[in-house]
Protein backbone atom coordinates (compact mmCIF):
# COMPACT_ATOMS: atom_id res chain seq x y z
CA UNK A 1 0.00 0.00 0.00
CA UNK A 2 1.45 3.37 -0.94
CA UNK A 3 1.68 6.28 1.49
CA UNK A 4 -1.26 8.19 -0.07
CA UNK A 5 -3.57 5.17 0.14
CA UNK A 6 -2.61 4.60 3.79
CA UNK A 7 -3.33 8.24 4.71
CA UNK A 8 -6.67 8.09 2.84
CA UNK A 9 -7.63 4.88 4.66
CA UNK A 10 -6.82 6.36 8.08
CA UNK A 11 -8.79 9.54 7.28
CA UNK A 12 -11.79 7.50 6.07
CA UNK A 13 -11.83 5.34 9.19
CA UNK A 14 -11.57 8.42 11.43
CA UNK A 15 -14.44 10.10 9.57
CA UNK A 16 -16.68 7.03 9.83
CA UNK A 17 -15.84 6.61 13.51
CA UNK A 18 -16.78 10.25 14.11
CA UNK A 19 -20.18 9.87 12.41
CA UNK A 20 -21.01 6.51 14.01
CA UNK A 21 -20.05 7.86 17.44
CA UNK A 22 -22.86 10.42 17.08
CA UNK A 23 -25.45 7.85 16.02
CA UNK A 24 -27.37 5.66 18.43
CA UNK A 25 -27.67 1.94 17.76
CA UNK A 26 -30.06 1.74 14.80
CA UNK A 27 -32.13 -1.42 14.39
CA UNK A 28 -32.83 -1.91 10.69
CA UNK A 29 -36.19 -2.80 9.17
CA UNK A 30 -34.93 -6.32 8.49
CA UNK A 31 -33.83 -6.72 12.12
CA UNK A 32 -37.25 -5.79 13.54
CA UNK A 33 -39.16 -7.76 10.91
CA UNK A 34 -40.72 -4.99 8.82
CA UNK A 35 -43.10 -5.76 6.00
CA UNK A 36 -42.09 -4.73 2.49
CA UNK A 37 -43.16 -1.22 1.56
CA UNK A 38 -42.80 1.24 -1.29
CA UNK A 39 -42.60 4.87 -0.16
CA UNK A 40 -41.67 8.09 -1.95
CA UNK A 41 -38.38 9.85 -1.55
CA UNK A 42 -38.35 13.00 0.56
CA UNK A 43 -38.54 15.83 -2.00
CA UNK A 44 -36.82 18.44 0.21
CA UNK A 45 -33.40 17.27 1.39
CA UNK A 46 -31.79 17.72 3.75
CA UNK A 47 -34.95 17.95 5.81
CA UNK A 48 -35.38 21.37 7.45
CA UNK A 49 -37.79 20.07 10.12
CA UNK A 50 -37.80 17.30 12.73
CA UNK A 51 -41.27 16.45 14.06
CA UNK A 52 -41.31 14.62 17.40
CA UNK A 53 -44.05 12.14 18.33
CA UNK A 54 -45.01 9.54 20.88
CA UNK A 55 -46.81 6.43 19.69
CA UNK A 56 -49.52 6.66 22.38
CA UNK A 57 -49.30 2.94 23.12
CA UNK A 58 -47.27 0.48 25.11
CA UNK A 59 -43.72 1.30 26.19
CA UNK A 60 -40.84 -1.04 25.40
CA UNK A 61 -37.54 -1.59 27.19
CA UNK A 62 -36.12 -4.66 25.42
CA UNK A 63 -35.14 -5.38 21.83
CA UNK A 64 -37.84 -8.05 21.51
CA UNK A 65 -40.61 -5.87 22.95
CA UNK A 66 -39.61 -2.89 20.79
CA UNK A 67 -39.49 -5.04 17.63
CA UNK A 68 -42.99 -6.29 18.46
CA UNK A 69 -44.21 -2.71 18.94
CA UNK A 70 -42.68 -1.68 15.60
CA UNK A 71 -44.51 -4.50 13.82
CA UNK A 72 -47.76 -3.62 15.62
CA UNK A 73 -47.47 0.05 14.64
CA UNK A 74 -46.58 -0.80 11.05
CA UNK A 75 -49.55 -3.18 10.79
CA UNK A 76 -51.90 -0.52 12.21
CA UNK A 77 -50.62 2.14 9.83
CA UNK A 78 -50.82 -0.13 6.79
CA UNK A 79 -53.93 -2.20 7.57
CA UNK A 80 -56.11 0.36 9.36
CA UNK A 81 -54.89 3.71 8.02
CA UNK A 82 -54.18 2.35 4.53
CA UNK A 83 -50.71 3.87 4.38
CA UNK A 84 -47.84 2.48 2.30
CA UNK A 85 -45.73 1.81 5.42
CA UNK A 86 -45.22 2.79 9.04
CA UNK A 87 -45.70 6.56 9.15
CA UNK A 88 -42.52 7.54 11.01
CA UNK A 89 -38.98 7.72 9.71
CA UNK A 90 -37.61 6.45 13.04
CA UNK A 91 -38.87 5.47 16.47
CA UNK A 92 -36.85 5.13 19.66
CA UNK A 93 -37.40 2.58 22.41
CA UNK A 94 -36.70 2.98 26.10
CA UNK A 95 -33.95 0.41 25.56
CA UNK A 96 -31.95 3.26 23.98
CA UNK A 97 -32.10 1.92 20.42
CA UNK A 98 -33.45 3.72 17.37
CA UNK A 99 -35.70 1.71 15.04
CA UNK A 100 -35.70 2.42 11.32
CA UNK A 101 -39.21 3.13 10.09
CA UNK A 102 -39.26 4.62 6.62
CA UNK A 103 -35.65 5.62 7.19
CA UNK A 104 -33.57 8.54 5.96
CA UNK A 105 -34.57 10.30 2.76
CA UNK A 106 -38.11 8.88 2.64
CA UNK A 107 -41.32 10.89 2.89
CA UNK A 108 -43.26 10.06 6.04
CA UNK A 109 -46.97 10.00 6.87
CA UNK A 110 -46.84 11.50 10.34
CA UNK A 111 -47.61 15.25 10.21
CA UNK A 112 -49.76 16.77 7.45
CA UNK A 113 -48.09 19.86 6.02
CA UNK A 114 -44.65 18.63 7.10
CA UNK A 115 -44.43 15.14 5.58
CA UNK A 116 -42.60 16.36 2.47
CA UNK A 117 -40.07 18.42 4.41
CA UNK A 118 -39.36 16.63 7.69
CA UNK A 119 -37.99 13.62 9.46
CA UNK A 120 -40.67 12.15 11.72
CA UNK A 121 -39.25 10.71 14.92
CA UNK A 122 -40.94 9.48 18.03
CA UNK A 123 -40.56 7.51 21.21
CA UNK A 124 -42.48 4.25 21.61
CA UNK A 125 -45.00 4.67 24.42
CA UNK A 126 -47.39 7.21 25.93
CA UNK A 127 -45.85 10.32 27.46
CA UNK A 128 -48.76 12.42 28.66
CA UNK A 129 -47.89 12.30 32.37
CA UNK A 130 -44.25 11.25 32.31
CA UNK A 131 -41.28 11.72 30.02
CA UNK A 132 -39.35 8.96 28.24
CA UNK A 133 -36.44 7.55 30.22
CA UNK A 134 -32.91 8.93 29.79
CA UNK A 135 -31.92 6.16 27.37
CA UNK A 136 -34.75 7.08 24.98
CA UNK A 137 -34.21 10.83 25.30
CA UNK A 138 -30.47 10.46 24.65
CA UNK A 139 -31.05 8.16 21.68
CA UNK A 140 -33.57 10.59 20.15
CA UNK A 141 -31.18 13.52 20.47
CA UNK A 142 -28.29 11.41 19.13
CA UNK A 143 -30.46 10.38 16.18
CA UNK A 144 -31.08 14.03 15.30
CA UNK A 145 -27.33 14.76 15.51
CA UNK A 146 -26.67 11.65 13.45
CA UNK A 147 -29.09 12.86 10.76
CA UNK A 148 -27.33 16.23 10.65
CA UNK A 149 -23.89 14.57 10.44
CA UNK A 150 -25.01 12.29 7.63
CA UNK A 151 -26.61 15.17 5.69
CA UNK A 152 -30.21 13.96 6.03
CA UNK A 153 -31.28 16.77 8.38
CA UNK A 154 -30.30 20.39 7.70
CA UNK A 155 -27.82 21.81 10.19
CA UNK A 156 -30.21 24.72 10.76
CA UNK A 157 -33.25 22.43 11.21
CA UNK A 158 -36.19 23.26 13.47
CA UNK A 159 -37.63 20.80 15.99
CA UNK A 160 -41.35 20.81 16.70
CA UNK A 161 -43.83 18.58 18.48
CA UNK A 162 -46.53 16.90 16.40
CA UNK A 163 -49.19 19.07 18.11
CA UNK A 164 -47.64 22.13 16.50
CA UNK A 165 -48.38 20.72 13.03
CA UNK A 166 -51.93 19.46 13.59
CA UNK A 167 -54.52 19.40 16.38
CA UNK A 168 -53.45 16.45 18.53
CA UNK A 169 -52.19 15.71 22.03
CA UNK A 170 -49.03 14.12 20.56
CA UNK A 171 -46.25 13.89 21.75
CA UNK A 172 -48.01 14.00 25.13
CA UNK A 173 -47.94 16.93 27.54
CA UNK A 174 -44.94 15.77 29.55
CA UNK A 175 -42.80 14.91 26.53
CA UNK A 176 -43.78 18.12 24.72
CA UNK A 177 -42.66 20.15 27.72
CA UNK A 178 -39.38 18.21 27.68
CA UNK A 179 -38.58 18.80 23.99
CA UNK A 180 -39.24 22.52 24.44
CA UNK A 181 -35.81 22.54 26.15
CA UNK A 182 -34.02 20.64 23.38
CA UNK A 183 -31.70 22.37 20.89
CA UNK A 184 -33.38 23.98 17.88
CA UNK A 185 -36.93 23.71 19.27
CA UNK A 186 -39.16 26.21 17.46
CA UNK A 187 -42.05 27.54 19.59
CA UNK A 188 -43.33 29.81 16.80
CA UNK A 189 -44.52 27.54 14.01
Amino acid sequence: MNKFAAVLLVASVACLASVSAQCPRIVTRAQWGARAANTAQLPIRPAPWVVMHHTAGAHCTTDAACATQMRNIQNFHMNTNGWADIGYNFLVGENGAAYEGRGWGRQGAHAPGYNDRSVGMGVIGTFTNGIPNAAARNAAQQLISCGVSLGHIASNYWLIGHRQAVATACPGNAFFNEIRNWPRFNPNV
